[in-house]
């Protein structure tokens, strides 16, 4: 298991240079110039002042030259400085990074929790009224966008039934505790984690769909063995196995949903945070910002492979 976590993190450095490289790349190509969005429409500006400013964000220099400077900060810890206040990008994305781990980690805690028990509940009762009735609200779940589901859950639920706050992470009035965190926090997650019920309940359904009829079940149920130690001790380990593989792919989805979620909630996380980078063209932000996304994702990738050895312990990566 080590020698393997080793390597991939070895293989990891590769993708992670590339990754910086298709960043910064995506970032020049954008269209328009930087120095446009830092002039205020009611003042004229003059040529030298404008290649004042240019000088001063280091937009002079020429692309690759601008691209190792940002890699040899990158080598040092540091992210850059962003163009709207000067503040250190690394101090604005830590900041932020806790909330949506926070709001991502319990979305995706309540999909995985409720999502895979209703997947092998109606997985055991094909065309049952509960599986054409759970199957259905999947449907709806995968459908709607997270955009969506929040405008209508903070348009009923905290607003007009007043039962969770209307947006924050935490009490204007009085000092955060956990339970008011808690209180915050719910009704985002929910949201937030809707798509990903619906989709890990469906894959643990097909999946399960396909175990049930494999010949060692047969077996088992042949031996006279229990219907609860078939289900947990051959059906769902085997089951599970593809289950863990979307649960990974869905890390850079929930990265996307998390934008629009905590946009809607005021929810102080990396995706209001993210659109002020891009409405504001805060270049730096918007690089930093996009290069610890795409670590999340890497990590996520390591993590759900380490996670096959632990479900299935035919899996040896030694």
């Amino acid at each position: 298991m080590l020698k393997y976590l080793a390597r991939r993190l070895l293989v990891s450095i590769p993708v992670l240079i590339s990754i910086t490289i298709i960043i910064f790349t995506l970032t020049e190509l954008a269209p328009g110039d930087v120095v446009d969005y830092f002039v205020s429409p009611e003042m004229e500006m003059s040529p030298e002042a404008m290649e004042a400013l240019r000088i001063r964000f280091g937009l002079d220099q020429p692309a690759p030259v601008r691209y190792l400077n940002w890699l040899g900060n990158l080598v040092q810890g540091e992210l850059g400085y962003r163009f709207t206040d000067g503040q250190p990008v690394l101090d604005a994305v830590s900041r932020r990074l806790s909330a949506s781990l926070l709001l991502m980690g319990t979305a995706l805690g309540i999909g995985i929790v409720i999502g895979i028990p209703l997947g092998v509940f109606i997985g055991l009762r094909q065309y049952s009224f509960w599986d054409f009735t759970f199957t259905g609200f999947s449907f709806l779940g995968i459908s709607t966008p997270a955009f969506v589901t929040g405008i209508l859950a903070l348009l009923v639920f905290s607003i007009r039934l007043n039962w969770f706050p209307s947006g924050g992470m935490r009490p204007v009035a009085s000092d955060p505790t956990l339970l008011s965190t808690i209180h915050h926090l719910m009704l985002p997650s929910l949201v937030l984690s809707l798509n990903y019920i619906a989709t890990f309940m469906r894959y643990t359904r097909f999946s399960m769909l396909e175990v049930v009829r494999a010949d060692y079940v047969t077996t088992a149920r042949a031996k006279g063995l229990a219907s609860p130690a078939i289900t947990w001790r051959h059906i769902v380990p085997n089951a599970i196995l593809p289950v863990i593989t979307v649960v990974g792919l869905s890390v850079p989805g929930l990265v996307v949903g998390a934008v629009f979620t905590e946009t809607i909630f005021s929810w102080p996380g990396m995706g209001t945070l993210y659109l002020q980078a891009v409405t504001g063209r805060d270049v730096p932000l918007l690089m930093g910002m996009n290069l610890v996304i795409a670590l999340f994702v890497l990590t996520a990738n390591i993590v759900t492979d380490l996670a096959y050895a632990i479900v299935d312990p035919r899996i040896r990566y030694d």
